[in-house]
Order: structure tokens, then sequence, then C-alpha cells
């Protein structure tokens, strides 16, 4: 089973810099990340989604491949190649792929503009390892399906971040 983190950040790119981290992390096999996709609220209002995987362009290659193979068993390659990249870009921009866009958007319509929200799908975690990682970032819980248990550990440890921020920036 998943589970589903969302946190709020004062940037863009602070929620990025925790998307990468996460990503790292992934690689050195303390998590398993299904989807990672930062919801922007934008000046002007509308919420923006930076998802982790363009499905129009993984669609747009995968029907690239498929129109050639295809346009070389009946003779024409370059056809083939254009309409199958063609259909292949519309089926994958008609793709849902992990996280539901319409469910983030909705989460994120209350964002302050200028602010992101980082929406996680986790599968699998050492959840104590990648806390540590990412608790230095701060941020606000916006939603989890975590335990009660777990997402009291994870609402402390991002406000330990918080807390301490003001301290370190006031003279002692």
């Amino acid at each position: 089973m998943s589970d589903l983190i969302a946190i709020v950040y004062p940037s863009e790119a602070k929620a990025e810099d925790v998307r990468q981290r996460l990503l790292k992390m992934q690689k050195e096999y303390l998590i398993k990340v299904s989807d990672a996709v930062i919801a922007v609220k934008t000046e002007a209002g509308p919420v923006k989604l930076n998802q982790l995987v363009n499905t129009a362009a993984m669609g747009a290659a995968s029907g690239s491949f498929w129109g050639l193979l295809i346009g070389v068993l009946f003779l024409n390659p370059i056809i083939g190649v254009a309409l199958g990249a063609a259909s292949g870009a519309l089926g994958g921009a008609l793709t849902d792929y992990g996280i539901n866009d319409a469910f983030m958007k909705e989460l994120s319509e209350n964002l302050q503009p200028g602010n992101a929200a980082l929406f996680v799908l986790i599968h699998e975690m050492t959840a104590d390892k990648v806390l540590k990682g990412i608790q230095d970032a701060g941020g606000t819980v916006l939603k989890t399906s975590l335990n009660d248990s777990k997402e009291q550990a994870l609402r402390d440890a991002l406000a330990k971040a918080t807390s301490a921020a003001p301290e370190a920036a006031s003279p002692a």
C-alpha cells in the first residue's frame, strides 16, 4: 500500500530541493517514490503542476517507435512516425499517472500565491532515515495518509526546523 504526503513550502525552489533529496534517497534504497509532484499557486491565481513524469513526451516517444515500425511494414516510415508521435502524445497527455491531478489542484487552491506544495506518493520507506534527510527543510504538512503516530512524528520534525530557523537568524 502507498502513502500520500503533501507538504507546503514557501517557494517552488524549496519544494524542488526536497523532491531532489527524496529522489537521491531513492537511489540509496531508503525510499521508493511512485510519484512526486510540485503544485505552485501562481500570482494570477491558478495552480500549476510540475510533474515528475511528462506523460505526453513519453507517449510521443513510444508512439514514434511504434509508428516507425508499422510504417516500415507498410513502406511509409515517415508518415508512420508522425502519426505514431501525434497519437502517442495525445494518449500520454490524457493519461493521469500517479497522484490524481484534480485532487492536487483542489488541495492547492488554499495556498498563498508563490507557495508550493510537494505531493509525494511513497510505496516504501525507511521512515527515520528519510525524515532525517528532509527535516531541516521545514514545511507544513497539508495532508497525509499516514497513521496518526507517523503523521505526528513528521509534523514534529518539520516544526523543529521551522522554529529553529528564526532562532538561527536572530543575533544572540
